[in-house]
Order: C-alpha cells, then sequence, then structure tokens
C-alpha cells in the first residue's frame, strides 16, 4: 500500500508510530511522534494502522510517486469527452489537489446574480474531485464557476492564505486554450492554476512611510531627550497627556537644610511651571500626583486652579493613584 500524508502508522521493529507529515524521498518519510517530534524513517519499516486518504466519497487518489511532482499544486481542470474538439460532446470539471494539503472547498455555479453551491467537503492531499459534468451547449449558460479553498494538515503547517476564484469558461476560451496531457486523465485537459506558490515559512515585509520615518526619528530624539532628565516626569509622546509628579524627592536630590515651608514653596512652583507649560503646548489632560500627607500641597493646588475657568479639575483615577493625583482636563 502506497503511504500519504496523514496517515497514522507504527514501526514495524520497534515499539510505537505516528503520523506521516512530509516526504524526504522515496524511501523515507518523515514520522510525527507522540510528543510531537519529526523523525525520518525508511518506508519499508512502517506499517499503516489508519489513513483518511478518501475524505470525500467520490475522490479519486491521485498515483503519483512521492517527490516527483515539480511542485505543489491545485488546479481546476476541464476534461473533453473526446480526443478532437469536433467530436467533443461534454466536459468533466474537476478539482485536482496535487499538494500536501487536506483542503475544504466549495464548488457553486453563476445562476442568474446569484451563485448556487453544487458541492462542497474535504479532498485529502493528492487527490481529485468530479465536481460537475456539463454538455458542450451549456457551457454558455454557466460561464462563471466559482471555487473556495482552505488549506489544513492533520499536523503542524504553515497556515496558507485561502482561496477564492471564479473562473471564466466559455467556447472561446475553451477553443483557445492549450489542453495538456496527464497519466491522472483520459484525455488531454485544460488547467486553471488555483494554488501553486505555497508559504513555507511566515515572513512579513514591512514598508515604512516618509511619515513612519519622520515619527521614528522624533520619537528616538524624544527617548534620548527623557534620558538626559535626571528625574523625568512620565510624557506621552504620541497623546496629548502629561503626568507630572511633585513629590519632593522627585524635584531634588538633597533635602538637607529645607524646611517644610521650602519644600511646600518649591513643589507649587513646579506645579504652576507644567500647569503654564501644558497650557501653552495645547495638551488635553495633565495630571499632577501630590500624594495624601497633610492635604496642604492638595489644598494649595485646587486654590490656585480656581484660578483658570477654562480648566475641568477633578480627582484623578482611584484605581492608579488612589486619592494622592489631581486630574487637570484642558479644555480647548
Amino acid at each position: 500500500m502506497k503511504l500519504r500524508i496523514g496517515d497514522k502508522v507504527r514501526f514495524l521493529n520497534e515499539q510505537g508510530g505516528g503520523i506521516i507529515t512530509r516526504y524526504k524521498d522515496k524511501e523515507t518519510v518523515f514520522v510525527e511522534i507522540e510528543d510531537g517530534f519529526e523523525v525520518p524513517y525508511p518506508v519499508k519499516f512502517l506499517v499503516v494502522t489508519k489513513t483518511d486518504l478518501i475524505v470525500h466519497q467520490d475522490a479519486e487518489n491521485l498515483d503519483i510517486e512521492p517527490n516527483t511532482s515539480p511542485y505543489e499544486s491545485v488546479f481546476f481542470a476541464v476534461e473533453p469527452d473526446h480526443d478532437l474538439p469536433i467530436l467533443t460532446d461534454a466536459y468533466s470539471l474537476y478539482l485536482f489537489n496535487q499538494s500536501s494539503f487536506n483542503i475544504h472547498f466549495t464548488y457553486s455555479l453563476k445562476d442568474g446574480h446569484l451563485f448556487q453551491t453544487l458541492k462542497n467537503g474535504e479532498l485529502g492531499p493528492l487527490q481529485k474531485l468530479l465536481l460537475k459534468k456539463i454538455k458542450k451547449g451549456q457551457i454558455k449558460e454557466f460561464p462563471l464557476h466559482k471555487i473556495e479553498i482552505l488549506f489544513f494538515k492533520k499536523t503542524h503547517y504553515t497556515a496558507q492564505l485561502p482561496v477564492a476564484e471564479v473562473i471564466l469558461l466559455n467556447e472561446k476560451i475553451i477553443s483557445n486554450g492549450v489542453f495538456i496531457r496527464n497519466e491522472e486523465f483520459k484525455f488531454p485537459v485544460l488547467y486553471f492554476t488555483l494554488r501553486e506558490n505555497f508559504i513555507r515559512e511566515q515572513t512579513r515585509k514591512i514598508e515604512l512611510t516618509e511619515y513612519d520615518m519622520e515619527r521614528l526619528v522624533k520619537f528616538k530624539e524624544f527617548q534620548q531627550e527623557k534620558t538626559k532628565q535626571s528625574k523625568p516626569n512620565k510624557k506621552s509622546f504620541f497623546e496629548d497627556e502629561r503626568e507630572i509628579n511633585l513629590h519632593i524627592e522627585e524635584l531634588v536630590d538633597d533635602l538637607r537644610g529645607m524646611t517644610n515651608g521650602d519644600m511646600l514653596n518649591l513643589q507649587i512652583k513646579s506645579f504652576q511651571k507644567e500647569l503654564d507649560k501644558a497650557i501653552s503646548e495645547n495638551l488635553k489632560k495633565i495630571i499632577f500626583i501630590h500624594g495624601i500627607g497633610n492635604g496642604r500641597l492638595k489644598s494649595e493646588i485646587r486654590h490656585i486652579l480656581k484660578s483658570y475657568p477654562e480648566l475641568l479639575v477633578q480627582d484623578a483615577s482611584y484605581k492608579k493613584y488612589g486619592y494622592g493625583a489631581t486630574e487637570v482636563i484642558i479644555k480647548k
């Protein structure tokens, strides 16, 4: 019996087994064992215990040896019922899965303004499926054939983009088309490629615009400026808000020789400076962290803010600051 991707196998000369994930060559396949690792194993020492090959009841297995296909691909194939076009009476339409992926598919015909699903299901790796037989005279009645496909494997695999193609099939396309002989078909067939460039690894290419580059340069300059400050305040570069910590240890390095009055005056002076700066820079919001203490600093701040009718003053988030911060929203 020919081994296929997805077959569950056991080892002939030792305990264990797994699922065939891919081919190495004609004599060796990779088997995913129970712990998720892939191991190469000789085909002659494997015994199939379960196969999910015939996924769709009408599917036919392709007689393709491992690694003989030049590339993995999926086709919509049109096979006439005779070698000579003049003697052709009907066409058979196939979904041709020459890949290692299982596929969920839907096949629809356009009937008037809407599509009608004629067949759907699951098709296994290296299988073909007859979708519909259509008389030569009916080609012009149903020219649009829609195929939708999702790709997957029953082992680890790289995610693939889905397929959604509408194929135009009419007498002109058939008469001008190149029909190719294939061992899987009795007569030469006309192929429409649905997928051939499978993703082997996840890669992402990001192109930066001039606007992106300008923002990156500004952000880098902003970060460098922050590192120069010995006691930086938190500021959002991309948002119009700022957080100012008025705790005295954030304002000076050495408290020696300072009275309580000196400390309070310095805190109020820092508050006034940052408030005026925020207003001049058109910030939307500024948060002053003053702590709880004896409440004197908070009281002085609230008193000063009363002289700014354009400002909305409220307690900052309790969850984040407790009762120790005041939020100022600058109306514009």
